[in-house]
């Protein structure tokens, strides 16, 4: 959400920094509903006047005797009331007009964030690992001897549909163990705090966390009104909504385990095979809430975090931050984590590390008391994906793959394994 005040007074500013998302024109629209909003809210104050200086004057005329003054003056107090109802009606409209607008309005971008117009145009700022070299060609994980029949998608598509899978046994057990792995590894190491979040949410905790009005379509909604997470990022900011904290507790640093729901409106045709990009999925999540002087630093630590499970799995990938044109609605600056994925051939996103600055928090009244006892301000609020759970498998499965179709497992993974550090031909640990 964005600070209408900070509009009226610098909208060439505004402008600029909308430019950079590719769009113009905005803060004249957003003013001119700003301006007569202002303005009845103006007349309905001076005709509430009026209506107080007649009212005072009918008991007056009333005790004088005069019945035509009396009668005029009680009929001007009536017509002024029906004014001030409908300016205030008309003020009401304009607002809610006003705070729609701005919730549909991206957030701004940093200043040094890379121009450009889409991912084409990302800047990479770091590669880590060797891309293994095979001496087969590597296949994607579904095509996988050891993968194929423990990654059931015609069961999962006989229960739920397209872009649901059922996993089994062996594969099952090591999707788990990826996700214990990323939450011990923030918990003990990351200093970060482990939450068990609500997968259902109200209107209010997905507008807070600017996934409603724009992206209504994108997540799925129950028949009593509920929201289905489409990231633990959701509960987790919202959990500070409306509250005043004391600057001594920032930063908060959390972390949770949760099922993911996408509706993944508008990718028809992308990533159809495999799990790359399902309607439910898992996630290891992580949100920071800090001081604004504190969330520049808090996004680079937050993107090691990441970047040390891929390191600690032995996962080859690289970093990029977005370009304007290719950084999500809320976000003030973004890198993504891209792993190798030998079976594409490719690098694919598997993190995303964000800071929204204070574009969250205005939306859902999170602030902090300054220890110097000066003004509430808004805390800044940040997330970041430690990791997609599904997305590491897949690159775990595919980096460790062996000529005959078995899998060769991280070291890190032992301790959740039972010591078993081998997807056999025949699905089974070993």
């Amino acid at each position: 959400m964005h600070d209408i005040k900070a509009i009226r007074e610098n909208p060439d500013a505004f402008d600029a920094a909308m430019a950079r998302r590719g769009l113009s024109g905005l803060s004249a629209q957003v003013l001119a509903i700003d301006e007569s909003r202002r303005a009845k809210i103006g007349a309905a104050e001076e005709a509430k006047a009026e209506q107080n200086r007649a009212s005072k004057e009918v008991g007056a005329a009333k005790g004088r005797g005069d019945e035509a003054e009396f009668e005029r003056l009680r009929a001007l107090v009536a017509e002024k009331k029906a004014e001030v109802a409908r300016l205030n009606d008309e003020a009401k409209a304009e607002d809610d007009k006003l705070t729609d607008m701005l919730a549909r309005i991206p957030n701004i971008p940093a200043d040094d964030v890379p121009e450009g117009a889409d991912e084409a145009d990302n800047v990479e700022v770091k590669r880590w690992g060797d891309v293994p070299a095979f001496d087969f060609t590597p296949k994607e994980h579904f095509e996988l001897a050891s993968v194929a029949a423990a990654m059931d998608f015609a069961t999962g598509a006989k229960i739920s549909g397209a872009r649901f899978v059922v996993l089994k046994g062996a594969v099952a057990r090591i999707h788990r163990a990826l996700s214990q792995f990323m939450i011990d590894t923030h918990v003990d190491e990351n200093g970060l705090t482990e939450i068990n979040t609500p997968v259902l949410v109200r209107d209010e905790a997905m507008y807070g966390t600017d996934k409603l009005p724009k992206f209504g379509e994108d997540s799925y909604q129950t028949t009593n009104g509920w929201w289905l997470i489409p990231t633990s990022e959701v509960p987790l900011t919202y959990s500070v909504a409306g509250e005043t904290l004391d600057e001594a507790t920032l930063p908060i640093r959390m972390t949770a385990h949760s099922l993911c729901f996408r509706s993944e409106a508008g990718s028809a045709g992308r990533d159809t095979s495999g799990m790359l990009r399902q309607h439910q999925f898992e996630k290891v999540e992580m949100v920071s809430i800090t001081h604004p002087d504190a969330s520049e630093d808090e996004q680079k630590r937050m993107l090691g975090c990441a970047e040390g499970l891929l390191e600690k799995l032995g996962v080859p990938y690289r970093t990029v931050e977005l370009c304007t044109g290719d950084m999500g609605f809320g976000a003030r600056r973004t890198f993504d984590i891209e792993a190798w994925l030998p079976g594409q051939d490719a690098y694919r996103e598997i993190s995303s590390v964000s800071t929204t600055g204070a574009f969250q928090a205005r939306r859902m009244n999170a602030r902090f008391k300054p220890a110097d006892g000066g003004k509430p301000q808004f805390v800044h609020t940040l997330n970041g994906s430690g990791l997609a759970v599904g997305r590491t498998l897949i690159a775990v499965l595919e980096n460790g793959q062996n000529a005959d179709g078995s899998v060769t497992l991280p070291a890190v993974l032992a301790p959740y394994l039972g010591g078993k550090l081998t997807l056999t031909v025949e699905g089974t640990l070993a």
